[in-house]
């Protein structure tokens, strides 16, 4: 079969495809002439286009275009694309199992997942990467990439990796079996206070249901009585994931979320008997980065007074993918349904003008509106507006879930200083050398989290180390003094660096959250008077 032949074959499929499910009532009508459409323009091209083109890519470009006619979340994804964007959905991919960051061109290893390849042969935090199968690992040329490329592999298989290690005065040598590695979907759990548990999630995965039931059992064996849920910054992921956690918070037969499309019968989701948190305090955070799952959520708990929703108006994506596979193992995520939340809210946000880049921009316009950080500045229609179910509270839909408390953005607490500072990994860096540096004292001292919490104080004499690293780099705060509110700002960050290279994640969230605005105001309503009445409510005007 020739060029031509192949071209107008694949892309005849792919039209057929793709109009057969976004058309499917007048597809019958209209089918043979789109069709003979397009193979007419790929005859054109192949005629008379001043390059000759691949098959495969013209058919790409094809199926491209068109979904992206369709919505912003209708995407073609290459076999290599869908293996990726599913492994965080997954919970796992295969690899050698370590949490590292590129310092001075060089991979250091934060630390061995544990359980994973890793820490079975010994790699230990601090330890620098200098070879991989014999190449050099250090350099200008590193980066992320590079990393994923030769540490990442098939089950089984081997790398065989060189480390320096400090105090060591040879490279130590390991072959480490390549195994498959889980993706964490809980960054922490902890209770905030004697009976306030904290639990933030990061994604809705295929292993967040079990991950959730550890956690949650795990602070409910240490008093937890009532439970802050942190979906900031939480894109979603499956809608069943979804159905199940809210499924933890709500009584039997309460509606969660139904879906209806064109050519998708109406489903509804509704709790059950099953659930370790059905009754005690419940506040979810949530903010522009928290979206689809988590807004099925949000708003489960929000329309049904189950619980207060803190932080600031979420991204508002209402409408449902499902994938299709095709032949060569790529696929599309097409958009089927859309959502609604128990009281018949759409959260979707308006996505038919301008096109796709018009739509995900609508997050920098919240921050110049000034939304970001005052809730006067957002408008809802009366056509948006909506009741709880339980004690008629004033909620709206059209593009995201309204929280009932608004935390605004604290810009005060960033500089032009503390962002070079960030740009540049400074903060990070210096986290992990004064780590490394102080690993066995700190850990004589401050044998959990919690101790160190309490104990540990980043003084100005840490601070002026953390500067004259700094300068070392060329970065110097000289033409710029630092406020309070930053200087504080900056000292919890070095600290919770610092725990993060001691411990894990989840300590390095739990001392970021001790001056986090949402989650200190979630700690006050729990523990105040007023939360059973859900009277909390910021109402606009």
């Amino acid at each position: 079969m020739n060029f031509l032949s192949r071209s107008v074959s694949r892309l005849a499929m792919a039209a057929f495809f793709i109009f057969s499910l976004t058309q499917a009532p007048v597809f019958s009508q209209v089918s043979q002439s789109q069709v003979e459409k397009l193979q007419r323009a790929v005859q054109f091209i192949e005629f008379a286009y001043i390059d000759k083109l691949e098959d495969e890519k013209i058919v790409e470009d094809a199926i491209k275009g068109i979904l992206s006619e369709l919505d912003p979340h209708s995407v073609y994804l290459s076999a290599d694309e869908l293996r990726r964007a599913n492994e965080p959905l997954e919970g796992s991919f295969e690899g050698i199992g370590i949490q590292f960051n590129l310092v001075n061109d060089t991979i250091v290893v934060v630390s061995p997942i544990p359980g994973g390849p890793s820490e079975k042969v010994g790699l230990m935090p601090g330890d620098k990467i200098v070879k991989i199968d014999g190449e050099t690992s250090y350099g200008s040329r590193i980066n992320n990439q590079f990393v994923q490329d030769r540490l990442r592999g098939e089950r089984g298989s081997v790398v065989e990796v060189s480390v320096y290690r400090m105090g060591v005065r040879e490279l130590l040598d390991f072959s480490i079996t390549r195994d498959r590695i889980p993706i964490n979907s809980v960054d922490a759990a902890f209770m905030a206070t004697p009976e306030i548990g904290y639990i933030k999630l990061n994604r809705f995965a295929r292993t967040s249901m079990r991950e959730y039931r550890e956690a949650s059992q795990k602070l409910q064996d240490q008093g937890m009585k009532h439970l802050i849920l942190d979906l900031n910054y939480n894109s979603g992921g499956y809608l069943d994931v979804a159905k199940d956690l809210s499924d933890q918070f709500l009584e039997r037969d309460k509606m969660i979320v139904y879906t209806e499309g064109q050519a998708s019968p109406t489903q509804e989701f509704k709790s059950t008997f099953r659930g370790n948190f059905k009754e005690g305090k419940l506040v979810v955070l949530i903010n522009e980065g928290s979206a689809s799952a988590s807004e099925i959520l949000a708003g489960a708990v929000q329309d049904w007074d189950r619980g207060l929703i803190v932080g600031r108006r979420s991204f508002g994506k209402g409408l449902v993918q499902r994938p299709f596979e095709l032949p060569d193992g790529s696929a599309i995520r097409l958009t089927t349904a859309q959502y609604y939340t128990p009281t018949g809210r759409s959260i979707q946000k308006p996505y038919d003008e301008g096109g796709a880049e018009e739509y995900y921009r609508d997050l920098s316009e919240r921050l110049s509106s000034g939304e970001l950080v005052s809730p006067e500045n957002i408008s809802f229609p009366d056509s948006l507006k909506f009741y709880t179910m339980n004690n008629q509270r004033v909620v709206y839909g059209g593009g995201g879930i309204m929280p009932d408390y608004f935390i605004p953005l604290d810009t005060n607490m960033v500089s032009e200083f503390y962002s070079r500072l960030l740009r540049r990994g400074i903060l990070n860096n210096f986290g992990i050398e004064y780590t490394n540096r102080n690993r066995a004292a700190l850990s004589e001292e401050f044998p959990d989290v919690d101790s160190f919490i309490d104990g540990f104080s980043v003084d100005s004499e840490l601070m002026g180390e953390m500067y004259s690293y700094a300068e070392k780099q060329g970065i110097t705060d000289e033409d710029e003094e630092q406020s309070d509110a930053v200087e504080q700002f900056m000292k919890n960050q070095v600290k919770a660096l610092i725990a993060r290279n001691l411990f894990d994640i989840s300590a390095y969230t739990q001392v970021v959250m001790q001056i986090d605005n949402a989650y200190v105001k979630a700690v006050e309503l729990i523990e105040g008077d007023t939360f059973n009445e859900l009277s909390i409510q910021y109402r606009l005007p």
